[in-house]
This record gives C-alpha cells, sequence and structure tokens, in this order.
C-alpha cells in the first residue's frame, strides 16, 4: 500500500512562520513570481518543460509523462534528488510546491521519501492556492486597518522615522526603491509578483501582531517600477495623513548622506563587481534625463551643470559636500512645489502634523488610547 504523503493548507501558518518552501516549477515559471523565503530547485529545466509541453499538446498526457520520466531520469534524476535532499538538511522544516499542487510536486516528493524515507509536506492547490490566498488577504487586510499615512516633504526623513514605529509597514523597503526619480538602488528591484507577495507576507504579520493601527508612508501608485496593488493602493488612500515637518537644512543633510554618500558607496561597489552597468555619477545623470521634460530646459540645464560642477570638485579634491547645491536646489525648486500641490489635495486628511519627536509622541498617546481621533 502506498504511503499517504502529507497535504498542507495552512497559508497563514507558512507566513507567519516563515517556512522555507522548495519551488519545483522550471526556472522560468519562478522568474514570473515566487514566494518570500522559496528556492528554485526544479523538477524540469526550461527546456525539458517545453518538451513536454510539446508532446503533451501533440500526443497527449501519457506521452508527455513518459517523456518527462525519460528526460529525467539516471544521473540527472538523481542529481535533482540530492539538491533536493541537499536542502532539506539545512531547512528540514521545509514545504514544497508547483504550479497547482499536481504531478511535478507530487513526483518531487514520492522521490524524496522513497530516497530518504522523509514525507516533506506540499501544498495543497501549489502556487496558484497559496498565491490566491496572498491576494484575498492583502484585501480583506488592507480593508479592515486602520490606516495612518506618513507624508512629509522629499528628504524630510519619513523612512528613519518609520524604522522607529512597530505598527509601520516599509513599502519603499518591500519595492527596493527609495520612491522618487533618483530613488533606484544599485541593484534591481524584485518582480512585481515578488513585490505584491512579499508586502502581503507583511501585512499578515502586521495582522498578528495585533497592532491598533497600520502605518505607511505617502506613495505615489509607482514605487519605481513597481506599483502597489490598485484595491490596495485605494485603502491607503482613505488613511489620516501625519505631515513630518523638518527644516531644510535637515532635509539637504538627510538626501546628502542617502542619495550622495550612500549611494556613491552602494553603486561603485556593484560596478566594480559587474552587478551594476553604472557607476554612481552615470546614473545621476541618467536620473536627471529621466524628469528632464518635467523640470523644463532651464533647470534642467543649471541642475545637470550643478551635479557636474560638484562632481569635478571631488575628484579634484575628494570631498563630495559640493553635491549639496544641487540637492538643495532640487529639493527647493523642484520636489517642494510638487510637495505643496498634493498635500494642498490631502488638507481634510490631515490628522497631525509635527518633528519627529512630537509624531512619536502622537503614536505613544494613541497606542494608548488618550485623546479622541480623527
Amino acid at each position: 500500500m502506498e504511503t499517504q504523503l502529507p497535504l498542507i493548507d495552512d497559508f497563514r501558518s507558512i507566513v507567519l512562520e516563515n517556512r522555507p518552501l522548495v519551488d519545483t516549477r522550471a526556472p522560468v515559471e519562478f522568474a514570473r513570481g515566487a514566494f518570500p523565503g522559496a528556492v528554485n530547485l526544479p523538477l524540469m529545466t526550461d527546456r525539458e518543460r517545453e518538451l513536454v509541453g510539446t508532446a503533451y499538446k501533440q500526443e497527449g498526457h501519457d506521452a508527455a509523462v513518459e517523456l518527462g520520466h525519460r528526460l529525467v531520469s539516471g544521473r540527472i534524476r538523481e542529481e535533482r534528488i540530492r539538491a533536493w535532499l541537499d536542502f532539506l538538511d539545512a531547512h528540514p522544516d521545509a514545504y514544497i510546491y508547483c504550479w497547482r499542487g499536481g504531478q511535478r510536486s507530487q513526483i518531487v516528493q514520492r522521490w524524496i521519501h522513497e530516497a530518504s524515507g522523509r514525507a516533506v509536506p506540499r501544498l495543497k492547490g501549489g502556487y496558484k492556492a497559496f498565491r490566491n490566498y496572498l491576494i484575498d488577504e492583502s484585501r480583506r487586510l488592507a480593508a479592515e486597518k486602520e490606516i495612518l499615512v506618513l507624508g512629509g516633504r522629499t528628504g524630510s526623513g519619513k523612512t528613519l522615522l518609520i524604522e522607529k514605529i512597530p505598527e509601520a509597514i516599509d513599502l519603499e523597503g518591500i519595492a527596493h526603491h527609495r520612491g522618487s526619480a533618483f530613488g533606484r538602488y544599485a541593484h534591481p528591484q524584485p518582480g512585481q509578483i515578488d513585490f505584491e507577495n512579499a508586502l502581503a507576507y507583511a501585512l499578515i504579520h502586521h495582522d498578528a501582531a495585533e497592532h491598533p493601527f497600520l502605518l505607511i508612508e505617502d506613495e505615489s501608485r509607482n514605487i519605481g517600477q513597481r506599483y502597489i496593488p490598485p484595491e490596495i493602493f485605494s485603502e491607503f488612500q482613505q488613511g489620516g495623513v501625519l505631515l513630518l515637518e523638518t527644516p531644510l537644512e535637515e532635509r539637504i543633510e538627510i538626501s546628502y548622506a542617502d542619495y550622495i554618500l550612500y549611494a556613491q558607496r552602494e553603486y561603485d561597489e556593484a560596478y566594480a563587481k559587474g552587478e551594476s552597468p553604472y557607476d554612481w555619477i552615470e546614473t545621476m545623470r541618467h536620473n536627471f534625463k529621466r524628469i528632464r521634460k518635467r523640470l523644463g530646459h532651464e533647470r534642467y540645464e543649471r541642475f545637470s551643470q550643478m551635479l557636474e560642477d560638484a562632481w569635478r570638485e571631488q575628484r579634484r579634491t575628494g570631498d563630495p559636500e559640493g553635491h549639496k547645491a544641487w540637492v538643495r536646489a532640487l529639493l527647493v525648486d523642484y520636489y517642494d512645489p510638487m510637495y505643496d500641490y498634493q498635500i494642498e489635495k490631502k488638507g481634510e486628511r490631515i490628522v497631525f502634523r509635527g518633528n519627529a519627536g512630537e509624531i512619536l509622541d502622537y503614536l505613544e498617546k494613541r497606542r494608548n488610547g488618550e485623546g479622541v481621533w480623527v
């Protein structure tokens, strides 16, 4: 009698336990989107999957299955079983899945059991069922949570403040982007589906912590090349706004540290390792070109020249301080007018404004149920 191997559909526990997952789909499927903590150890390569798919269309199910077993046999099968077992040795609590929890993950599950005696659970319904769960939970939680939105001028230190707030979800951190035209990191953003799955994980963890409210940074729908799903973004747009007020000189220092000092190290290290096609200065020139139309010819030429002057001085003396001139100009002449327009539209939603310390005090009182809140 064949051993019944376990099926798992408690998706919430997978999220809360940050359960390691073995994705047995082909690499091309994994690249389209996977789950946090998943590693791709496929049953078939992309080419093998393609051949099996062709056989299925032309000759039917049985022929496709037979071809699959021929392609993944002998030494190839042994190597793949070894890879699964090595991962399970390091992560004995892992689960496995394929697209719909069907034949591929069943085969992997059975081969692992035959080779080692391990009864590794597989996801019931596979990737598709878990992905649908995350989509549904994201929408539900965004609709049910009391939302607070942290706004403030560019460079005001919103991300620094969010790191101090336990109820916050860092959308820019999940999207791996600073959220502005100059916000791209040296390493690429996650794919859209990966971003959505990671956001769902964050919302579910937030829910499990039973926080009294959810705080997010004031973002446009797009964070770099990723976008917040429309149903979730719509809920975020209903939240009360907290305005972080930071003096201009402090904003210049924050922007300088982030976009100049940190970014130069990050980009230049990645470029030297061949992990980024551009170094920092080429990236900044490209960023200015991307907003050229919005800047207009005069401002574009002026800001670009300020960048080049500062870069030339830095190369000559080793001192990057000259970049503060164009950072100041960009904040005052470009970002602040846009902020003023946006905040005017959000006027009715503003529930509090103050500096970082005052906002932290406000949130502490809110946690404690002090006062009447809008």
